[in-house]
């Protein structure tokens, strides 16, 4: 058994002022978003109408619907940020141990979507463990993909109004 070597990343997390529980949320919705994308691809959207190349007066606003154009950008735009989340994931995911990696592969990317049980009885580690680890490296993917939540502080307003009598 060698020295538990610690990452750096880790440790700055304590002092953050961090929503946990929106962290976790968006980044398993980036995580589910990468996951469809590498299931099935990109899915490309279809004009339903096609347009006529007939001059139609407009209203007064003389503003044109472009709905072909919009779904093209759409096309274009979309599939472009889905690669480029893709690419993002890879590279966090290099970042992470090798068992955090395979925990959140197990977790989020895979196609089986087994429970966590059955993976950390895969992995021969406890579920409390493998439920830690889970944490931690969701708390490093969130950071590495600029995506993390903070805490909101709201002040009482109460206690910076003040009222002036009039008399």
């Amino acid at each position: 058994m060698g020295k538990r070597r610690k990452n750096t990343l880790q440790l700055s997390l304590n002092i953050l002022p961090i929503d946990e529980r929106a962290t976790r949320l968006a980044v398993e919705e980036y995580l589910e978003e990468v996951r469809q994308y590498r299931q099935i691809g990109f899915v490309r959207r279809e004009a339903a109408i096609t347009q006529a190349y007939s001059y139609r007066e407009h209203q007064s606003t003389n503003a044109i619907s472009k709905p072909t154009e919009n779904i093209a950008l759409w096309n274009v735009d979309k599939e472009a940020e889905l690669q480029a989340k893709d690419r993002l994931v890879e590279m966090a995911l290099g970042k992470l141990s090798s068992t955090q990696r395979e925990v959140i592969q197990r977790s989020y990317l895979d196609n089986e979507g087994e429970y966590d049980f059955v993976s950390s009885i895969q992995m021969s580690i406890s579920d409390r463990t493998y439920r830690r680890v889970k944490v931690e490296a969701l708390g490093i993917l969130a950071v590495a993909l600029k995506i993390e939540q903070y805490q909101t502080i709201e002040h009482d307003k109460s206690a910076y109004s003040c009222e002036w009598e009039v008399g």
